[in-house]
């Protein structure tokens, strides 16, 4: 049994005297303290206090690794290391390893022409600019298609109406588009006759264990391969490693490492920064590498530090901020190994994100309670809400416009955490997101009255990434629920409830 301690002002978690039970999966890694492995445990603090009090800014987890060893890791209440997260383009860094294996095993060439795998697909005339388009084409967006970002959301057949797309000078000009990856894994699944997960399971996963995973499927069966991918945060860190050591993994060699070291060189020109294979190269710190998915979903490679470090989030803020100050920390780390005096000084304090702040009750609250509101139709497909005493808690139930039920708790000045049969709400808007997702829900909740006319709840899906604060206020007989969702810019979406019988300003 490894010993732990938690020792960050703000709830940094760093393996020191404590003993946990462990969990394979999560508790894998070798832990030590940042001390013993040159990092001052100061200096991370300040990074994680920083990283905490960004604008617009959820933290869901940070976990460094130096030398193969976890030195820190943080996750904030109610996150916890044993739920999945989902990544967005992260996903693609995965998809990449999945095409070098391939290739090491003789399935496909970099060079191989895409249309050629996928002939049932293609338009009656294909243009020599769509016959052009190479795996290495896509693999540095590079295709020739412009991106078209609403295709997913309204056709069920993505591989034909890509290629139905016109195409212009194929590996001449970086255009980021999510369908690249997903043809390089559909590309996967025709040459392996397995998924890209499932491939990833057999050649890489079971051997690193990593056993907790999911992918989204498109409406064609195939892994999405551009984002979808729903994974621990120290199966990420497991990740980053096995790239960091060149495709060894304890080893054993899991990817070649010729394939690796492309993956991470630049191979397409954007502009900014350089791009290689399903991965973006850091400006902020030559060498550095990183794979990138939107909201703030981050496994940074660090060569010249021997590190990998792991963040996971919902922001709105360009993620330049964070990995600025990731960046930070790596110019105080010695290019010498030294005593550093802190060490093994343990600091015992948890952080959580912040509780809704007011009152335990007001007037609004004590009119909702066992009282149920139609709401009108809305982007969410509730149908009706109802709210209810708890233990120590508040609850919403709600019924969606399918008939499903569940409940969210929500503590005072507390987090409680729900689990239901119910997905969570999703940026992504493509057909069948949900494919390959089990359908289960934890929430986190709290909640408060800011006035004694209103009601504030906070809810974090934290096996996933989402998180709604839903302002409730009374307008004569109506009920308006302002909700604002984390993975969005756009003013809070407001939905009416009614209860005509009894009016909730009396």
């Amino acid at each position: 049994m490894i010993k732990r301690t938690v020792t960050s002002i703000l709830g940094l978690i760093i393996l020191l005297t404590h003993p946990l039970t462990l969990s394979a999966q999560i508790d894998d890694l070798p832990r030590a303290t940042p001390e013993q492995e040159g990092v001052s445990s100061e200096k991370i603090d300040r990074m994680i206090r920083s990283l905490m009090s960004l604008d617009k800014t959820e933290i869901h987890s940070v976990m460094i690794a130096r030398h193969g060893k976890i030195i820190a890791e943080v996750f904030p209440t109610p996150f916890r290391p044993e739920y999945k997260h989902t990544l967005y383009s992260c996903s693609k860094t995965f998809t990449a390893a999945a095409i070098g294996k391939a290739i090491e095993e003789n399935r496909l060439r970099l060079e191989d022409r895409a249309a050629c795998f996928f002939p049932e697909k293609l338009p009656e005339r294909i243009s020599d600019d769509l016959a052009r388009i190479t795996v290495r084409d896509l693999l540095t967006m590079q295709a020739g298609i412009t991106p078209d970002w609403e295709m997913r959301n309204i056709c069920d057949n993505w591989l034909e109406s890509y290629f139905a797309k016109p195409v212009t000078g194929p590996g001449s000009k970086f255009q980021y588009d999510s369908i690249c990856s997903y043809v390089l894994s559909a590309i996967i699944q025709r040459v392996t006759g397995m998924t890209t997960l499932e491939y990833l399971n057999d050649r890489l996963f079971r051997h690193m264990n990593i056993t907790d995973v999911a992918w989204e499927q498109s409406p064609e069966g195939i892994t999405t391969g551009g984002w979808g991918l729903h994974i621990q945060s120290e199966s990420m860190v497991k990740f980053g490693l096995l790239l960091l050591n060149k495709g060894l993994w304890q080893g054993k060699r899991l990817l070649s490492r010729e394939w690796v070291e492309q993956m991470m060189a630049p191979q397409a020109d954007t502009g900014g920064e350089g791009y290689g294979y399903q991965m973006w190269m850091c400006h902020q710190h030559p060498g550095a590498v990183r794979a990138d998915g939107a909201f703030g979903q981050y496994i940074l490679i660090i060569p010249s530090h021997d590190m990998v470090v792991v963040l996971t989030e919902a922001t709105l803020i360009d993620g330049n901020n964070q990995r600025d100050l990731i960046f930070d920390l790596l110019a105080s780390i010695p290019s010498e190994p030294q005593s550093l005096k802190k060490a093994n000084r343990p600091i015992s304090r948890e952080y959580s994100l912040p509780c809704i702040s007011g009152k335990r009750s007001g007037k609004l609250l004590r009119n909702l309670r066992n009282r149920s509101f139609s709401l009108q139709n809305n982007k969410f497909g509730w149908n009706e809400v109802s709210f209810s005493p708890g233990e120590s808690a508040l609850q919403m139930n709600i019924t969606t416009r399918t008939g499903e039920t569940f409940t969210i708790g929500f503590g005072y000045r507390k987090w409680i955490e729900t689990a239901h049969e119910a997905y969570p709400p999703y940026s992504v808007s493509a057909r069948n997101r949900f494919d390959g997702i089990e359908k289960k829900s934890i929430v986190g909740g709290s909640y408060a009255c800011p006035t004694d006319d209103t009601l504030r709840l906070k809810a974090h899906w934290i096996n996933w990434i989402s998180s709604l604060d839903i302002l409730i206020r009374a307008e004569g007989d109506s009920l308006c629920l302002d909700i604002t969702e984390n993975y969005s810019s756009e003013p809070p979406v407001t939905i009416e409830g009614h209860r005509t019988d009894i009016p909730l300003a009396q």
